[in-house]
């Protein structure tokens, strides 16, 4: 019965039947309506969350790697980290019409994760290198996969109105992330607290993008059992 229900989203969308991917029908946008809406929170805020640790981490990136590996090394570290984002941004291009986006979004939001459990642990190079890659794959997802949510979610007629409102509440939140690292750094003497707090919002991130398609999963238990 677990599988039945855990595999709900992650069979792909070519395997379900019409209904189960279908666009919500059109009705009236009504902004208040909106911003009550559980749909619409369990998008702006995990993606609010995770740009501004995303934000605040690359923008510090360079002063968090330099005093470890030098700044050289930590130019490519950078590096790694955009060339990581552009693979990762292709292959989720790749399966993103195939599993159901919000699985995909708490994915992207796991593996970010990782790496920033990594780095916020590791000392050695070749770790804090694999580190910035794992984060780096997330890092062009983090901006597309909320417009792909909201097609998913919501009628498309209401599509830019929406999808506008998404992305500006993540550019006010993650405006944040930067002076955020830079106080704890200032207080802490060191990255150590800020990238808890950046593994911390990452992981509330994943949490609440995946909650919506769980509860999905699980009425659609209770309907074939």
């Amino acid at each position: 019965m677990n599988m039945i229900r855990w595999s709900a989203f992650l069979i792909p969308t070519s395997h379900r039947s019409p209904a189960s991917h279908r666009a919500p029908k059109a009705s009236g946008f009504r902004l208040t309506t909106l911003l009550r809406s559980g749909v619409f929170i369990s998008i702006s805020v995990p993606f609010a969350l995770g740009l501004t640790a995303q934000v605040g981490f690359l923008t510090h990136q360079i002063g968090f790697l330099s005093p470890s590996i030098g700044t050289v090394a930590a130019g490519w570290a950078v590096s790694l980290t955009t060339f990581a984002a552009v693979l990762g941004r292709i292959a989720t291009g790749y399966i993103a019409d195939q599993f159901d986006r919000r699985a995909v979004a708490c994915a992207n939001f796991i593996v970010q994760m990782l790496g920033m459990a990594i780095l916020a642990t590791a000392t050695a190079p070749a770790m804090l290198y694999l580190g910035c890659a794992l984060f780096g794959l997330g890092v062009g997802n983090t901006t597309s996969l909320p417009g792909l949510l909201v097609q998913q979610e919501f009628p498309k007629q209401h599509f830019a109105r929406i999808v506008s409102l998404v992305v500006a509440i993540n550019q006010f939140s993650f405006a944040f992330g930067p002076s955020l690292l830079g106080q704890l750094e200032q207080v802490e003497g060191s990255y150590s607290t800020g990238l808890l707090a950046c593994l911390l919002m990452e992981a509330l991130a994943a949490l609440i993008v995946i909650s919506p398609a769980i509860v999905r999963c699980r009425k659609a238990g209770r309907v074939t059992s």
